[in-house]
C-alpha cells in the first residue's frame, strides 16, 4: 500500500518544529529515524497531513553526560549510542538492551526517542528507561517539561505527550557505585518484540526489576533485597499483577512464567554484576 497524501516539512530549527507542531496539533507527526512511523505511513494506520523531519537538526543529535545521567537527544540513532566509547562505563543496562533492538539495519536508522515516542510495550528502550527510572523531555512552543518514565507511558502505545509537544531527549539514570544491572529477554528470535523482557537494577539495599511485553506498557516493582521463597513470592504477585493475556504470540501462562523464571535469573545476574 502506499500512504495518504501528506506536507513534508525538513526541518532547518527547533522553533520551526514547535511553531508547526502548535499550528497543526494532532494532524502533524515528527519523523526522526523512520522505523516505525513509515511502515505505519504505508499501512495508512497512521494518517497525519503534516510530516515533520528533524534528522536535520544537530543540536539534537548529541549525546551528554549530565549530573543526572546520559541524555540523549531525538535525532541520535540507537546504532550511534551503542556505539558510544563510555556507554558501558556509564550506563551498563543500556549497553547490555541495545543489541536487543531490532536488528543492525534497523538500529543503523532507528533513533532511540522514537522508540520511547511508539511505546510499544514490548520494545527495549522504554524497558530500560522506567527500569532506570529516567526522564522523557518534551518541547512545546515557549515551553519545555520533564516527564518521568512511569509517568509518560500510560498504555499500549499511548503516552503524556501532548498533541503539540515533541520528544526532544530522554535521560538514563548513570550507573552509580554499588550498584548491578542486567537486561535478559525471551522471543521467537533475536530482533523480533519480546514476549517477555525483564531489566534488573539491584544495589546493597534493594532490587528493582522492570518487566516489559506483558501489560499494555513497562511495569517495575522495587523490594528490599529478598532472598529463596520471599523473592519467589514477590515474583509470583508481581507476575499477576500484570495482567497477562493469551494472544498470538504466547499464552499469559507463559508470560508469568517468564516473568517469575526469568525475572528471578535476572535479578542474581545483576547481584552477580554489582561493582
Amino acid at each position: 500500500m502506499k500512504p495518504p497524501r501528506f506536507d513534508y516539512v525538513r526541518a532547518h530549527s527547533l522553533a520551526e518544529v514547535t511553531h508547526t507542531l502548535a499550528a497543526e496539533g494532532g494532524d502533524a507527526r515528527v519523523i526522526a529515524g523512520g522505523q516505525t512511523l513509515v511502515p505505519m505511513l504505508s499501512m495508512r494506520l497512521a494518517r497525519p497531513k503534516v510530516l515533520i523531519d528533524i534528522m536535520g537538526l544537530s543540536e539534537l543529535a548529541r549525546i551528554e553526560a549530565t549530573e543526572n545521567g546520559l541524555r540523549v537527544g531525538a535525532a541520535v540513532r540507537q546504532a550511534t549510542l551503542l556505539a558510544h566509547p563510555d556507554l558501558a562505563r556509564l550506563q551498563p543496562l543500556l549497553a547490555a538492551a541495545l543489541p536487543w533492538v531490532g536488528h543492525a539495519q534497523t538500529r543503523n536508522r532507528g533513533t532511540v526517542c522514537g522508540s520511547i515516542a511508539h511505546a510499544d510495550p514490548s520494545a527495549e528502550l522504554p524497558l530500560v528507561l522506567v527500569a532506570l527510572g529516567g526522564e522523557v523531555h518534551l518541547a512545546k512552543r515557549w515551553r519545555q517539561r520533564s516527564v518521568a518514565a512511569e509517568a509518560f507511558f500510560l498504555g499500549l502505545m499511548s503516552t503524556a505527550r501532548a498533541d503539540d509537544e515533541f520528544v526532544a531527549g530522554v535521560t538514563f539514570s548513570a550507573a552509580r557505585a554499588g550498584q548491578g544491572f542486567a537486561f535478559r529477554e525471551f522471543g521467537r528470535r533475536h530482533g523480533d518484540f519480546a514476549i517477555t523482557a525483564c531489566a534488573a537494577v539491584v544495589d546493597e539495599r534493594s532490587t528493582r526489576l522492570a518487566v516489559g511485553g506483558v501489560a499494555d506498557r513497562p511495569v517495575a516493582r522495587t523490594w528490599e533485597n529478598l532472598d529463596g521463597t520471599a523473592l519467589e513470592d514477590a515474583l509470583n504477585d508481581f507476575a499477576y499483577s500484570l495482567d497477562a493475556r493469551d494472544d498470538l504470540h504466547a499464552s499469559a501462562r507463559l508470560r508469568r512464567d517468564l516473568v517469575r523464571k526469568l525475572g528471578a535469573a535476572t535479578i542474581a545476574e545483576a547481584r552477580r554484576c554489582r561493582v
